[in-house]
C-alpha cells in the first residue's frame, strides 16, 4: 500500500516517513513550502526512496491531485504550521476555498478537520497521526527520576482545570501556573514562547501544563513535546511539566527525560481524564 505523509514543520514527519517505510509502506510525501525542513527531501531521497513533492499552503486541490496520481488512498499528517499562518499568509485554492466556505467557524480544528473531510470525499482516508509512532506516546505516571514535590503537585492539579477548558475551546493546549496561579495561556504562539513568557512574568518556579483536548481528534494537532520543550522550561526557570499520557507524543523519546533528568526538571503522564 502507498501511504500519503503530509508534512509540516518539525521532526515529527521524519520519524512517520522512517517509521512507515520500516513497515513495509510505499510513501508519498507532500510538503509545505516555508513550513517544512527542507532535509526532508534529502530524507526522502534515501531507499527506499519515497516520492517527493512541494506545495504552497492553501494549494488543497494539487495536494489531492498528487496522493490520487500516486494511488494513495491513506494518508497521515505530520508536522505543525504556525497557526498565525492560517489566517495571515495563506492564499487558497478553488478546493480550500470551497472548503472555507462551507465552515461555520475558521478555527484551527474547523479548518483541518473541514481539509479532512475533502480528502475522505476524494477517496483518502487521514489516519491517526501516531498511527505509527505509538510507542513514543507519553506513559502514565512519573516519567523522570524526580517526582513532583507537593506545591509542584498542587499547582499541576490546579492547572489540569483551566487547561482543560482552554483546550475544550480550542484556544491552546498549554498554560504555565505558579502558586495556584495562572501566569500564561497558549494561544497562537506555540509552547516554547508561552514557556519563555511565563519565566519573565513570574520568573522560576513555573510549572507547565499540556493537554490534549477533550476528545481529541488524533488524525491532527495532536500534542507533542521535545528536548526544546526542556530546554525553553530550563531558561525559564521552569521545574515541572505535564502532559497528557497516550495522547502526547514525545517526538525525542527518552532524550527527553534525560533532558529533564539533567536540568532537574520532573515529567508526569497524566492518566484519562474522568
Amino acid at each position: 500500500m502507498r501511504l500519503g505523509l503530509i508534512a509540516g514543520n518539525g521532526r515529527f514527519p521524519f520519524l512517520v516517513l522512517d517509521a512507515a517505510r520500516g513497515a513495509g509502506h510505499d510513501v508519498t510525501v507532500v510538503a509545505l513550502k516555508d513550513e517544512t525542513f527542507p532535509d526532508l527531501a534529502e530524507a526522502a531521497a534515501q531507499p527506499p526512496a519515497a516520492a517527493f513533492h512541494w506545495i504552497s499552503l492553501g494549494q488543497l486541490g494539487k495536494l489531492i491531485s498528487l496522493l490520487k496520481d500516486s494511488g494513495v488512498t491513506q494518508a497521515v499528517m505530520a508536522g505543525q504550521v504556525k497557526h498565525t499562518k492560517l489566517f495571515a499568509d495563506i492564499v487558497p485554492d478553488l478546493t480550500l476555498t470551497g472548503v472555507l466556505m462551507r465552515l461555520k467557524a475558521k478555527n484551527t480544528d474547523a479548518l483541518i478537520a473541514g481539509v479532512a473531510d475533502a480528502l475522505r470525499d476524494r477517496g483518502i482516508e487521514l489516519l491517526d497521526s501516531t498511527a505509527f509512532l505509538t510507542p513514543l506516546l507519553a506513559r502514565e505516571g512519573v516519567l523522570t527520576r524526580r517526582a513532583p514535590a507537593d506545591e509542584e503537585h498542587r499547582d499541576l492539579a490546579f492547572g489540569y482545570g483551566v487547561a482543560d477548558a482552554i483546550a475544550r475551546l480550542d484556544i491552546g493546549q498549554t498554560i504555565a501556573v505558579k502558586s495556584a496561579a495562572v501566569v500564561a495561556i497558549e494561544a497562537m504562539e506555540g509552547t516554547d514562547a508561552v514557556i519563555a513568557r511565563a519565566g519573565e512574568l513570574a520568573g522560576r518556579g513555573v510549572r507547565i501544563v499540556k493537554v490534549a483536548k477533550p476528545n481529541q481528534d488524533m488524525r491532527f494537532d495532536v500534542p507533542v513535546v521535545g528536548v526544546s520543550t526542556i530546554e525553553a522550561m530550563t531558561a525559564a526557570g521552569a521545574t515541572a511539566l505535564s502532559v497528557d499520557a497516550g495522547k502526547t507524543l514525545m517526538i525525542d523519546g527518552e532524550a527527553i527525560v534525560k533532558a529533564a533528568d539533567d536540568a532537574g526538571i520532573c515529567i508526569v503522564g497524566r492518566s484519562e481524564r474522568p
